[in-house]
């Protein structure tokens, strides 16, 4: 079955952790994707994190379905090379500090010059112009740049930033969508464009709407830990057997279902309990119902009960939990990869389901420049081509 980007060629300068995962993801589908890394310095992802054997892992998952060639753009050979793979590809993602492409003589002119239908999506922690363009930006600066951090961890603790790549995610899925969003405008105009895109911009956008909430009301949110100012009881509660739940009560229906459950039926009827801005401001009573019948049940016990009763919980699971959850084995959300270097490997499979041409895995995370021969042979290089560019150390 052919997979929808089947055709596609992506190049992948990027490294750390968005732009690369914008790759992922277009690869996913079908797209032929080629990490280019410098010969000497790889992408840093692939020391990133555990390894096994020397192997890092989490390359394994953000390398998948890409072939892997070595490059150095500031040599000469490596920036013909480059311009000659341009001119074949739909797309190369990059994110390099504004500038570093015109250095080599790389930018958008020459790229555009060589292939007029080329997108080229460029990631960086704020974007290619303003007072902090040529900073340099990681997902951590944009967690807390964006309010992200401010927001989150309890009101009398410090700011919390998360302890994973949020915002290089967010901007990762958010590069994909923008590039097809771009090679969408291509096949009506038949020219390529540039896609800029700033770490500190999508995880705002994730924020809701808070920039429209100070403007107009002058409010700024506050940290409230687990509890939401939109609705109550929401949280986490603790289980008898020493395990945690989450309850939310974003409907009304379902906040008082939630009460009839847990014996306070009476709640209901009081005039504060017919908004979700109301119940929130009695957090302190409601989360007390909840939070006492959960401590008196198991967690099994809980979830059961919710779930006869229609109300909204879900445990709080650590990966093992995850790995054995049954309705991530019904979406087959784990699956596994057969990899030459580790074996078989587990990991997260393709972000959506398509009924008609569904994505895949093909293979994890290939060595650094595993492909290089074959993917500038197929250019059309020879082997007296390979070994000058070896020479001059732009492989």
């Amino acid at each position: 079955m052919t997979a929808p980007l089947t055709g596609l060629r992506v190049l992948d300068l990027a490294t750390l952790f968005a732009g690369p995962l914008a790759a992922t993801l277009l690869g996913d589908f079908g797209a032929e994707v080629v990490k280019v890394e410098h010969p000497s310095k790889p992408d840093p992802s692939r020391g990133h994190g555990p390894s096994k054997d020397g192997v890092g892992l989490w390359w394994k998952m953000l390398g998948r379905n890409k072939r892997t060639i070595t490059l150095d753009l500031s040599k000469p050979g490596g920036r013909t090379t480059l311009l000659r793979l341009a001119a074949g590809a739909d797309v190369i993602i990059e994110n390099f500090r504004p500038g570093s492409l015109e250095k080599w003589d790389l930018g958008w002119p020459e790229l555009s010059a060589a292939n007029p239908r080329l997108v080229l999506a460029r990631v960086t922690g704020f974007g290619q112009f303003g007072p902090y363009a040529h900073r340099p930006g990681f997902g951590t600066l944009a967690e807390a740049m964006s309010g992200f951090a401010a927001i989150t961890g309890e009101p009398d603790a410090p700011p919390t930033l998360p302890p994973f790549g949020l915002a290089d995610s967010i901007a990762g899925l958010t590069t994909a969508y923008a590039v097809m969003t771009a090679l969408a405008a291509r096949d009506r105009t038949g020219e390529g464009q540039v896609v800029d895109m700033a770490l500190i911009e999508p995880i705002l956008a994730a924020l809701g709407p808070q920039p429209l909430w100070y403007d107009q009301l002058g409010h700024v949110q506050p940290r409230t830990g687990n509890r939401s100012p939109n609705n109550a009881p929401r949280g986490v509660y603790r289980t008898a057997d020493g395990t945690w739940v989450a309850v939310s009560t974003s409907a009304q229906s379902v906040a008082e279902r939630v009460m009839r459950l847990v014996g306070r039926p009476e709640l209901i009827d009081e005039p504060w309990f017919a908004t979700g801005a109301d119940r929130a401001r009695h957090a302190d009573v409601l989360d007390e119902a909840v939070g006492s019948w959960i401590a008196a049940r198991t967690r099994p016990d809980v979830l059961a009960a919710f779930e006869k009763a229609e109300a909204a919980v879900a445990p709080v699971q650590d990966v093992r939990d995850v790995m054995a959850d049954p309705q991530y084995q019904a979406l087959n959300t784990i699956t596994t990869v057969d990899d030459p270097e580790l074996g078989p490997l587990r990991m997260q499979n393709v972000l959506f389901r398509l009924s008609a041409t569904p994505g895949a895995i093909r293979w994890a995370g290939r060595p650094h420049g595993a492909d290089t021969d074959e993917v500038l042979t197929e250019l059309g290089l020879s082997p007296a081509d390979l070994t000058a560019l070896r020479a001059e150390g732009a492989l």
